[in-house]
């Protein structure tokens, strides 16, 4: 038996729907979805998700800004999306809202842990506008924080989302060219060190692929990025170490053209294995 999370940005989620997202939705085998920039008001998510999944989702203060939702296959037990959850601690300005979504699964792993899975769209930071990365390293001290507390009660977290930040030189194509730009600043990479040097915490899709160069999951739409595959991985899961040594496969489900895309993002897809299924 297996668990299988995906997590993507959508570029708005209308847009995403009118280009084909439904027709992966059914035929990517997750049973919890977490979408970031889905840009559009709470009570349409449910609509544009569509038929075999319940939603949740938190959208911006800010008119056609961020948004993000969480989506769980009809007939997952224990999943609980009534509480619409957004405690990052002392982030109440208008540019943090729709950026942070939690959602609670009881047993999910069969251990008897329940786990809390996130939906993250971190501010993408701008270096000539320096307000963009105060913002961007606030929430970051808010996220870490809110983990910490997660971690601390003693249940499975599963961090998700875009967090527009590739950690290393292995996560970005052109690295090189861009030393200085946000998103790959070492302020930034940084705090990703920092959650993950103590080993409590594991980058999931990194530990499974290994050292190899991506697999990428956002592609500039500008010039030839896509087809050349000059990409960034900045859309991550960060598990609790124990969950993370659940993990078996994954992938990311990058579209077979640029003309066949739905986003400019591609979804990462993980499976975790429940905990019965293990030999003894």
């Amino acid at each position: 038996m297996t668990f299988t999370v995906a997590t993507v940005n959508v570029n708005g989620m209308r847009a995403a729907a009118r280009k084909g997202m439904g027709e992966w939705l059914d035929s990517c085998g997750a049973d919890v979805v977490t979408f970031q920039e889905v840009r559009a008001p709470e009570d349409l998510v449910e609509g544009l998700v569509g038929q075999g999944w319940r939603s949740a989702a938190h959208a911006s203060m800010l008119k056609g800004r961020a948004g993000v939702a969480i989506a769980v296959r009809e007939g997952l037990e224990g999943a609980n999306v009534g509480e619409v959850r957004r405690l990052l601690p002392n982030l109440e300005a208008d540019s943090h809202t729709g950026r942070w979504l939690e959602l609670d699964v009881e047993d999910a792993l069969g251990d008897g842990m329940d786990l809390t899975v996130i939906s993250m769209y971190m501010h993408s930071g701008n270096v000539d506008k320096p307000q963009t990365m105060v913002d961007k390293y606030e929430m970051l001290e808010g996220a870490w924080s809110r983990l910490a507390e997660l971690r601390a009660s003693g249940r499975h977290v599963l961090l998700t989302g875009d967090l527009n930040i590739a950690h290393t030189n292995l996560d970005i194509k052109n690295w090189k060219g861009n030393l200085k730009s946000a998103g790959f600043l070492p302020e930034e990479r940084a705090y990703i060190d920092r959650l993950l040097e103590a080993g409590e915490w594991v980058d999931v899709h990194r530990a499974l692929a290994g050292d190899v160069p991506g697999p990428y999951t956002w592609w500039s739409q500008r010039g030839k990025a896509f087809d050349n595959d000059s990409g960034w991985r900045i859309d991550y899961h960060l598990a609790s170490k124990e969950l993370a040594t659940r993990a078996v496969s994954a992938r990311v489900d990058r579209a077979a053209s640029y003309d066949t895309r739905w986003s400019d993002h591609a979804p990462l897809v993980v499976t975790y294995e429940y905990i019965s299924s293990r030999k003894r």
